[in-house]
C-alpha cells in the first residue's frame, strides 16, 4: 500500500480537465492534479479539530475546505464550454478576491465538480485565477470514537465529501482535492497546504511493527527469565 501511495505520489501532475471525470475515482486518488479557478470563500468549511507536531511542537486547528469554481471561457480553466450555460450563476464580483492580504487566508483543501456552478465574469473586472496543485482524495472513515457531522449546526468532525458538497450547494459527484502546494507565503502561511509526505504514511509504519516485534519478545525474554528464577527449586543445605 505504502509503494503504491508512493509510486503513485511520484507520477507526473494530470491537467483536471473532463477526461479525468470519465475515469473511476479510486484509480484517481493519490495521483497529483493541476486546476485553476475561483475560491468561493463564502462557503468555506471547518473539519476538526485537528492537531499536528512540527519539531515536537504541538499546534491545535482545522481543515479548511473552500469550494473552487471554474470560470467559463476563460483559457487558463479547464472546463467544458457547456457550463456557461449553467442557470446556478454567481457575480463574480460577489466572490472574495483571490489575492491574499494581510488579513485575509488561502485556501488549503478544495472542491471541484463537473457540473458545478459556472462564474460569470464581467470583463471589466479583474478577477485573479487561483492555481491549484493538489492530490485526489476519497472521504475519511471516523473511528467509533469520532462523533458524528453535524450540517444543521456547522460542525464538522471529519471529511464526507458527499455531505460537505450537499452543505456547500455542489453536486453528489464533486471532487475532492488536498492542496499539497509548497510555495508558501512566509508572511502569511495560513492555511497550511497538506504535506505529501504524510500522504505516505499509515497509521502504524512497518518500523512501527519492528519495534513493537523487539519490545514484546525483550519483555517475553525477561518476564521468561524472572519466572524461571522464581520457580526454580532451591537446594536444600543438610
Amino acid at each position: 500500500m505504502l509503494d503504491y501511495r508512493k509510486e503513485r505520489l511520484e507520477m507526473e501532475p494530470i491537467l483536471f480537465n473532463d477526461k479525468a471525470f470519465d475515469e473511476n475515482l479510486n484509480a484517481l486518488e493519490f495521483r497529483r492534479v493541476v486546476c485553476k479557478g475561483v475560491y468561493d470563500e463564502k462557503k468555506s468549511i471547518y473539519v476538526g479539530p485537528r492537531s499536528r507536531s512540527i519539531s515536537g511542537v504541538t499546534e491545535n486547528g482545522y481543515y479548511l475546505i473552500t469550494p473552487l469554481l471554474p470560470i467559463p471561457g476563460n483559457p487558463d480553466c479547464w472546463k467544458e464550454k457547456e457550463l456557461a450555460s449553467s442557470h446556478d450563476v454567481e457575480e463574480a464580483k460577489d466572490l472574495p478576491s483571490t489575492s491574499s492580504s494581510s488579513g485575509e487566508k488561502r485556501s488549503l483543501w478544495n472542491f471541484w465538480s463537473k457540473k458545478s456552478q459556472a462564474i460569470e465574469v464581467d470583463p471589466a473586472s479583474s478577477v485573479n485565477l487561483v492555481k491549484v496543485v493538489g492530490v485526489v482524495r476519497g472521504s475519511e472513515k471516523p473511528s467509533i470514537f469520532v462523533p458524528g457531522n453535524d450540517p444543521t449546526s456547522g460542525q464538522w468532525f471529519y471529511v464526507d465529501i458527499p455531505a460537505t458538497a450537499h452543505a456547500s450547494g455542489l453536486p453528489q459527484n464533486t471532487i475532492y482535492i488536498e492542496d499539497i502546494n509548497e510555495n508558501v507565503n512566509p508572511s502569511n502561511p495560513y492555511p497550511v497546504p497538506k504535506d505529501a509526505t504524510t500522504l505516505i504514511r499509515s497509521s502504524v509504519m512497518p518500523q512501527d511493527h519492528l519495534n513493537y516485534m523487539l519490545t514484546w519478545y525483550s519483555l517475553s525474554a525477561a518476564v521468561t527469565f524472572m519466572a524461571y528464577k522464581r520457580l526454580k527449586p532451591r537446594k536444600i543445605r543438610r
